[in-house]
């Protein structure tokens, strides 16, 4: 069983979605968890007050990770607020889907500076403390976009192929202080972003994914939590994709 107790985890993003569901599954392991949020602030209360009652130490802060600074905070106030990080799981994240001939510069520019700049912005603020703890756990969660393309999706596929490349750089100069970062890669998962696809849309997602159905937030956190654990501690630099098997590599 992975037991995350006396542990201190960090969610971007955490207030619905894939970040909701990592951030409770953490808090069900042991761990006390951090998150940030950028505008909700109903939900970011109601995941709070889940892992409260999960008998875990909640901190929402509401940050925008696309700005250096709110990162740096959001570490900082998790250190004054709960003693430590531990864990960092990279998740925020937006997309502004179109064709690249319609993309508009911003919406090109919106989506990197949130998947990819926030999350170098983040893993840079924990290093410091990470490296003098020699310890630490490191999950991003990138996409099977990332890993594959997709079409009306450049600006979105780029970001998280160069989240993956993070991911690997950084493993490669953080595992000498035995901080391990790894990269979660989700395929097609019902969230509130998905649950409004058009039928024809989501049957056709189905028939391409070879286990035959969309995953479940829940299932993400399951490969999050494994790869913050103990039971992890000799991986690093990798891609687990939980996607059904839609693209396999």
């Amino acid at each position: 069983m992975i037991d995350l107790t006396g542990q201190v985890a960090v969610v971007t993003g955490g207030s619905r979605g894939i970040g909701r569901a990592v951030v409770q599954r953490l808090a069900t392991q042991g761990a006390d968890v951090a998150f940030s949020f950028r505008g909700n602030t109903a939900a970011a209360e109601a995941t709070a007050a889940a892992v409260q009652e999960l008998g875990r130490r909640a901190l929402a802060v509401q940050a925008d990770v696309t700005q250096p600074d709110a990162a740096e905070a959001l570490i900082k106030s998790t250190i004054e607020t709960l003693g430590k990080v531990d864990i960092l799981v990279n998740n925020a994240g937006i997309t502004r889907d179109d064709l690249i001939m319609r993309m508009g510069i911003d919406a090109w520019r919106e989506v990197l500076e949130t998947n990819l700049f926030g999350a170098f912005y983040t893993l840079k603020a924990v290093t410091r403390p990470m490296l003098k703890a020699r310890s630490g756990r490191i999950i991003n969660i990138t996409s099977v976009s990332g890993q594959a393309g997709q079409m009306g999706q450049a600006n979105y596929s780029s970001a998280k192929a160069g989240l993956i490349g993070l991911t690997k750089a950084a493993a490669r100069e953080l595992a000498s202080r035995g901080i391990t970062v790894n990269a979660v890669a989700p395929g097609f998962v019902l969230t509130e972003l998905t649950q409004d696809l058009p039928a024809e849309l989501m049957e056709e997602i189905t028939k391409r994914t070879p286990l035959g159905r969309f995953g479940t937030p829940e299932e993400i956190a399951d490969a999050v939590a494994f790869l913050a654990s103990k039971e992890a501690g000799y991986i690093t630099g990798q891609v687990v994709a939980v996607d059904g098997g839609l693209v396999m590599m």
